[in-house]
């Protein structure tokens, strides 16, 4: 689901003209930032499947979890808010939780509730990457949602008319999305 994250970006950017994209890339991104922080320390990685499903699990039993996916999305929520105001930042942690809930669909069960799976509840995951052809035709509508949302912001915010600034930033993010969709297939 690498792609379709920046679809919710590329989507959130569409209704919250004030921020940035490249926060709402971060943000849509920031549980997988921390998990290479965490796999670059040897404190998560990847596996073996969890009880007998298919393909290899993401160990992300820090970065993933429920309570950290919540956590990290008050953080950001909080710290965009302090630089563009309450709006963003209900926009930049929701962006940013909205990684965990697109994790959860697809996903085997590898997400844990606790981080460390502290209590040793069951993970979560409804396993959609077992099902190839509907996890991509998911993310692929993600991504055309998100980036028509994105060109119709780009289209009236230029006065409704195509300037070459508009056409140049609907270009870089229609080839970043794509590559994202195809790197991620």
């Amino acid at each position: 689901m690498f792609a379709g994250h920046f679809g919710i970006a590329a989507a959130a950017k569409g209704k919250a003209n004030r921020l940035p994209l490249w926060s709402l890339i971060i943000s849509s991104q920031l549980l997988d930032i921390v998990f290479l922080l965490l796999f670059l320390m040897g404190i998560e990685g990847f596996g073996a499947p969890i009880e007998g499903g298919k393909g290899t699990v993401i160990r992300a039993e820090y970065s993933h979890s429920l309570l950290s996916a919540i956590l990290l999305s008050v953080v950001a929520g909080y710290l965009a808010s302090r630089r563009w105001g309450k709006n963003s930042g209900i926009v930049i942690g929701s962006v940013t939780f909205s990684h965990w809930i697109l994790d959860l669909i697809v996903h085997v069960p590898d997400l844990p509730i606790l981080p460390g799976n502290i209590g040793n509840f069951q993970y979560l995951g409804f396993g959609l990457w077992q099902y190839p052809f509907i996890s991509m035709l998911l993310e692929g509508l993600i991504v055309l949602v998100g980036a028509i949302i994105y060109i119709r912001y780009v289209y009236k915010n230029s006065e409704r008319k195509w300037s070459r600034k508009g056409l140049l930033n609907i270009s870089l993010v229609a080839a970043f999305l794509t590559l994202s969709f195809v790197f991620s297939v």
